[in-house]
């Protein structure tokens, strides 16, 4: 065999799953940031959106970055000096975002060919948004283990969400976002609570349920039995 496919039958099967992701090419993927790592997700998004997939990014207040607070207000103190280089004084050549979406998604931009057909496609296929709004709520919402601060973090290292680094940069929607969040949260418990007990008298009344003898081979030969 040639180097490259003998390296390709070397790797084992795991490598390839994550390498590619297992989201790939549903009509679109809702991905709940909460407890993600912000670079390691935005990497795994980059990737997704280069590959055609159409990806909703929710609670982007909620991701986290490794670091103290302290550290990460430091790095953005840093990058917003960046300025045009040929003229400082144009202050709109380089935007800085300050809202958690808008950080998010500048950060998957960076990590993707954002200038060229296929990359400015790309970006146009992902969404970011604070908090969870509709539709997005009734939506299923997937996580992504890979990125997860409880499985790539060690437990005694500092950390920082990306709403409180927003807040002290004059994001100032921080306690709307909160409030709409709890609202959310009591409908969902209503809705889940629903459907509960509908899936539980759904399974009262299949053992209940009575058939003959006729009936029940009918169902055992089709295999539902």
């Amino acid at each position: 065999l040639p180097i490259s496919q003998a390296r390709a039958h070397s790797r084992p099967a795991w490598q390839s799953l994550w390498s590619f992701g297992n989201m790939s090419f549903q009509q679109q993927v809702v991905v709940d940031c909460r407890g993600h790592l912000l670079g390691r997700l935005a990497s795994v998004i980059a990737k997704e959106v280069l590959n055609g997939q159409h990806v909703v990014l929710v609670r982007a207040e909620d991701v986290v970055i490794s670091g103290s607070l302290y550290r990460n207000k430091l790095k953005y103190a840093a990058f917003k000096t960046k300025t045009m280089n040929t003229n400082p004084r144009h202050t709109g050549a380089i935007k800085h975002p300050r809202s958690p979406a808008k950080i998010l998604w500048r950060t998957v931009r960076g990590m993707v060919p954002h200038k060229t057909p296929r990359g400015g496609a790309a970006m146009d296929r992902l969404k970011s948004f604070e908090g969870i709004p509709h539709p997005y709520d009734r939506k299923k919402r997937m996580v992504i283990p890979s990125c997860l601060k409880v499985l790539r973090l060690r437990p005694e290292r500092r950390f920082c969400r990306l709403g409180d680094l927003s807040s002290e940069y004059g994001w100032k929607h921080g306690s709307l976002i909160e409030r709409l969040e709890k609202q959310r949260k009591v409908k969902s418990e209503v809705f889940y609570k629903k459907k509960v007990a509908a899936k539980r008298a759904k399974a009262d009344a299949l053992k209940a349920v009575k058939l003959s003898a006729e009936d029940q081979a009918v169902l055992e030969k089709a295999g539902y039995a």
